[in-house]
């Protein structure tokens, strides 16, 4: 097959990542083709900004760059090229005003995602970018040309550079399903395993706490993974019992340290404040009062809030004895130990972890074995919580991608 060669520059995955770097190169002066599996572009951030779209974060650097766990160095490079503030900027250039929230993260001022994204790609195509969709990526053909499956057959395309953008393995229904992994690997490039990243977790509850509570809100309430040794690590916020465990922002804000730890020891302790506004002692004094001949349900309910699903989760963990023993109650409802067997799949997950290594990319996210290959967005091995975090550090891999590339080609 006749594979045509352009002197333009290749992206592939219609994300936030690809569209970036595809303006980045654009802006540089080369001409762009972008390439989408799907019949359009950006679906997977159309559905995360459907509650309300989570731009960025207000957080100020270094307390940003801490996010990255073990990548705190390199993603935050990326964030040099193009910050928090940037993204609030280039947003207002697509006439999309922004707002911080209460809880520091960042919001479009109508919350939405879809004008974002419409201006956006009309921006794009207005200034040149070539959208090709329905191009699903199969891999590299002998000669290093780009293959793609299309309703028109196999075609090829041999650009001057290429940029991958293709997300992780989270959403497959949204394009991110990790297809490329087995590609990648056949040519070369080290690829860790994808894992579920900011996920929900699996904790076998009984018939009954399942039936009866699953999609009920646990709020407000404190979580830490129970340590080694030390003191826990407390967070405030509030989660959702699923019918086979937890999920929630406040469990995906753990994800990460739940996960290895399930990977360590089998199962991971997680701890549950179930009454985060009062100490041991003020409990310990609430349950030993007078209860008057009322049950301990409904003394726990008129003396200390606790009822619905937060008395669920004490007679789901503690027994007979101990929900008899004020001491020991007091002490579970102050650090209630749920232990977890697994994290959910990862076509459930917001996000992967795992994916092309740093290590064997150069500062401008290219390939160093494979001159000429840039990788971007979360295909890259790092991860971070949601709060605007992922979404950022996703946009600024674009542009490096995106510059490098365009570097790469103009040399």
């Amino acid at each position: 097959m006749q594979t045509p060669n352009q002197p333009g520059i290749a992206i592939i995955g219609g994300g936030p990542a690809g569209l970036m770097a595809a303006e980045t190169a654009l802006a540089a002066g080369h001409p762009v083709d972008l390439f989408e599996a799907k019949g359009s572009v950006g679906r997977k951030f159309l559905i995360a900004g459907k509650g309300g779209l989570n731009l960025t974060h207000s957080d100020p650097r270094p307390l940003f760059d801490r996010r990255y766990r073990e990548q705190g160095v390199a993603v935050p490079a990326w964030l040099d090229a193009f910050d928090a503030q940037a993204l609030r900027d280039w947003a207002r250039e697509l006439g999309v005003d922004t707002f911080v929230g209460s809880s520091g993260r960042v919001f479009p001022v109508d919350l939405k995602a879809a004008p974002l994204l419409r201006g956006w790609v009309r921006r794009l195509r207005e200034r040149g970018v070539r959208f090709h969709v329905l191009h699903r990526w199969r891999g590299f053909a002998d000669n290093g040309a780009l293959v793609f499956d299309t309703p028109a057959g196999e075609q090829r395309h041999a650009p001057g550079a290429t940029v991958l953008a293709l997300g992780g393995g989270s959403w497959p229904q949204l394009g991110s399903d990790g297809a490329w992994v087995a590609p990648l690997a056949a040519a070369g490039v080290d690829v860790a395993p994808l894992q579920p990243a900011n996920c929900g977790f699996d904790v076998g509850w009984s018939d009954f706490f399942s039936q009866r509570f699953a999609g009920a809100p646990i709020k407000p309430v404190r979580m830490a993974l129970a340590p080694d040794q030390g003191e826990p690590a407390w967070r405030q916020g509030e989660c959702v019992a699923t019918a086979t465990g937890l999920e929630g922002s406040l469990v995906y804000a753990l994800s990460a340290d739940l996960r290895e730890r399930i990977a360590r020891d089998g199962q991971a302790v997680l701890l549950m404040d179930l009454a985060p506004g009062r100490d041991h002692a003020r409990l310990l004094r609430e349950i030993e009062a007078p209860r008057n001949g009322r049950s301990l349900s409904e003394h726990l309910r008129r003396k200390l809030g606790i009822e619905g699903v937060k008395a669920a989760l004490l007679r789901e963990v503690l027994d007979k004895a101990a929900m008899d023993d004020p001491t020991r109650l007091a002490a579970a409802i102050k650090s209630l130990p749920v232990r977890l067997a697994s994290a959910r799949p990862i076509a459930e997950a917001i996000s992967t972890a795992g994916g092309v290594t740093l290590g064997q990319l150069d500062d401008s996210l290219m390939v160093r074995e494979r001159p000429g290959l840039f990788i971007a967005g979360e295909m890259l091995d790092w991860e971070a919580p949601t709060g605007g975090y992922l979404l950022t550090a996703s946009f600024a891999s674009g542009v490096v991608a995106g510059r490098g590339a365009a570097h790469w080609l103009s040399r």
